[in-house]
């Protein structure tokens, strides 16, 4: 197989707490982005792309690679390491084109509200305390029901929301589990899990001063009902993007100058 040498390869990957996003640009175009779970080990898992990607062709050697997310460290040939927050303000410009925006980045462990202007970062707000409000609460909250993902947000848009009052994924997986014994149904329960999420975020990023136009990444910007739900409960219409799951990587392998 002819490796692909060319010296203008950027890639950009970005290790989270549950999945890795992968983004390659063969010049100033986006050649292909991928996914693959984070595993347990970041290390293993950077390793492993590398690997599969030198079997397609790619010489590491003349690739110019960027690494973010919590476990950047983890990718020991990466030639730069940058956070995530300057990643996704990068990839977001790249996907939108556009230079003002409010972030609202879904993680699995942390949920992040990152303010651009003139496609600059002006602040960010983080909440990383508990992960009631994330990813990885909805996935969690999904495993007690007994649905995928896919299935929680259908069954929520037939549903009639309860309240799930608990601030902490643990209380609230009790909650559920008590919801379920007194026969609620299961769309109800499922449409108060996802309502919690969105008060959560909302109420995160209602902090922003730079309010007039959000932007969805992470994994849930593929949940059109938890757009919806999110654009209602910021008053304010919130985009999203296919890549924008890839926001990070994107960003990432922009870093890098050709």
């Amino acid at each position: 197989m002819e490796l692909k040498s060319e010296m203008d390869i950027r890639i950009g990957i970005d290790i989270g707490s549950t999945a890795t996003k992968v983004a390659i640009f063969y010049g100033e175009e986006l050649e292909r982005v991928f996914s693959v779970p984070s595993g347990w080990s970041s290390v293993e898992t950077s390793e492993k792309i590398k690997k599969d990607l030198e079997s397609e062709g790619y010489n590491f050697e003349h690739c110019k690679v960027t690494a973010t997310g919590y476990g950047r460290v983890s990718v020991p040939y990466a030639n730069k390491t940058v956070t995530e927050i300057t990643c996704h303000s990068k990839g977001v410009q790249y996907i939108t084109k556009n230079k003002d925006f409010t972030i609202i980045d879904i993680g699995g462990q942390d949920t992040k509200i990152i303010e651009v202007s003139c496609g600059n970062v002006e602040n960010f707000i983080m909440n990383d305390k508990c992960s009631a409000g994330t990813g990885r609460f909805i996935e969690v909250m999904s495993n007690i029901l007994g649905v995928k993902l896919d299935e929680l947000y259908g069954l929520a848009k037939q549903g009639e929301k309860v309240e799930i009052s608990s601030m902490c994924t643990v209380f609230a997986e009790s909650e559920i589990i008590s919801l379920m014994g007194k026969g609620t149904a299961k769309e109800n329960i499922a449409c108060g899990i996802i309502d919690s999420v969105v008060n959560k975020v909302a109420g995160l990023a209602s902090r922003s001063k730079l309010t007039e136009e959000y932007f969805l990444s992470g994994g849930l910007c593929a949940s059109p009902y938890f757009l919806e739900e999110l654009s209602k409960k910021l008053g304010s219409k919130v985009s999203t993007h296919e890549l924008g799951r890839y926001a990070g990587a994107i960003g990432a392998a922009l870093m890098q100058k050709i």
